[in-house]
């Protein structure tokens, strides 16, 4: 197939570059800039704004002239670059996923853009904007080639059926987020902190500057969540499990078969009454991180068995703790600390008020070593720590030293074993 052109309202996207560099160097020097535009004529500065909008409307142009893309038997190619010209060569064997997302504007326009995660890359490529219908038939189309149906039947095989999961309703996101504790901390600490500074230093900067970052990150933890994490829903697919969500950007992710390589079960303690939970999950060279936001037990556990084929979940009294005289050495909190090996997975629990369980399948562990600093000698515990292809450490802390010896070799063992056994990180493998 020839080389193809993204959607034409590409431009006014890319236009807005000179704008914000003129924005930018605006803002460094505000008083040099407010001195110059008012040295000059009223005809001046109609002129120069003329001028702008024209450089704008022109770069657009031939940014997206001179942007193409097409699909070849092995790879996808983008090719970019006014002066500078930039290829990218994606292989279709290396595609692990392509996602969907639609900003406010691009669903008003009628657009959307694709993001590839490639095995081995931190970036990911994108290509923005396409029309909507046009973004999903390449979609499909890269999935069934990464899949490796052949050239001419990848565009008739189409989108891969998609079973549903999971639904979590708006009205269950929101008390959910209203019964974390951050939440609260955040938003008490942006309402007190500012009158404090404020009478003891009569500092309208440090208010200011102190204030907004706590009132920002309030409403990143629970206005921002809800916004992202809107009408969330899990779907099952040939291909991997799909993601869903969003109120004003909406977003289609794909968790790829395989390369998951941990998953966190979240349980805040004023979650724990009514039994729920948050899955997150870490996901070599990709960027998503949450699979299911909130949900009950029973129903997150059974979403993890889809991404864990034959993991079970441990239950909390298999998780057995530290020795008592780890105490210590972590006061109250060792209490929080488990650990449970089983035949799939390499279990490890922390925390008191809020719990996370962490699951690494042996097959997924790169590295295992074991710490000892010198106050845990005095006390016979130690900490094993595993690492795995996603950048991820994750600590059975405290265990006792004799114990801590014998599971670094037996996870060596079980790790080794694991990759040979391990499914392929394939697209629609069997």
């Amino acid at each position: 197939m020839g080389e193809r052109r993204l959607h034409p309202v590409t431009p006014l996207r890319r236009a807005w570059a000179p704008i914000a560099v003129g924005a930018g160097w605006a803002v460094h020097d505000p008083d040099g800039t407010y001195r110059r535009v008012t040295d000059l004529a009223v005809e001046t500065l109609l002129l120069g704004g003329a001028g702008v909008v024209v450089a704008a409307a022109l770069y657009g142009f031939l940014s997206w002239w001179f942007t193409h893309f097409a699909v070849t038997g092995t790879e996808l190619r983008i090719r970019t670059g006014l002066v500078f010209r930039r290829t990218a060569h994606i292989r279709l064997d290396r595609l692990q996923a392509v996602d969907v997302n639609q900003p406010l504007l691009a669903r008003i326009a009628g657009v959307a853009k694709l993001k590839m995660d490639v095995i081995g890359t931190d970036s990911k490529d994108e290509l923005a904007y396409l029309s909507e219908r046009d973004a999903a038939a390449l979609r499909a189309e890269l999935l069934a080639r990464a899949a490796g149906f052949a050239p001419e039947t990848a565009q008739e095989v189409g989108e891969a059926p998609v079973a549903n999961l999971v639904h979590v309703p708006p009205k269950q996101l929101a008390v959910s987020l209203l019964l974390t504790g951050t939440t609260w901390v955040l938003a008490v600490a942006a309402l007190a902190v500012p009158p404090v500074l404020w009478l003891t230093t009569e500092s309208l900067g440090l208010v200011v500057g102190v204030g907004l970052p706590l009132l920002g990150g309030a409403g990143a933890s629970s206005v921002g969540k809800f916004v992202k994490e809107y009408d969330w829903r899990v779907g099952e697919s040939p291909d991997g499990l799909r993601l869903d969500h969003g109120l004003l950007d909406k977003e289609h992710e794909t968790v790829p078969p395989g390369r998951v390589q941990t998953v966190r079960i979240v349980e805040p303690l004023l979650w724990r009454r009514r039994g729920w939970v948050r899955v997150e999950l870490d996901v070599a060279g990709s960027s998503n991180g949450v699979l299911v936001p909130v949900a009950p037990r029973e129903l997150a556990v059974a979403v993890i068995a889809r991404v864990l084929p034959g993991v079970r979940v441990p239950e909390p009294e298999e998780l057995s703790r530290p020795p008592a005289r780890s105490k210590w050495c972590v006061p109250v909190w060792w209490r929080g600390h488990g650990l449970a090996v089983t035949d799939a997975v390499f279990a490890t629990r922390h925390g008191l008020l809020s719990r996370t369980l962490t699951l690494v399948p042996h097959a997924k562990v790169q590295s295992v070593r074991l710490t000892q600093g010198p106050w845990e000698r005095r006390n016979g515990v130690a900490d094993v720590h595993v690492e795995t292809g996603a950048n991820t450490s994750v600590a059975a802390r405290l265990r006792d030293t004799a114990e801590a010896r014998q599971l670094l070799q037996s996870q060596a063992d079980r790790s080794r074993t694991g990759r040979r056994t391990a499914r392929p990180d394939r697209w629609m493998a069997e």
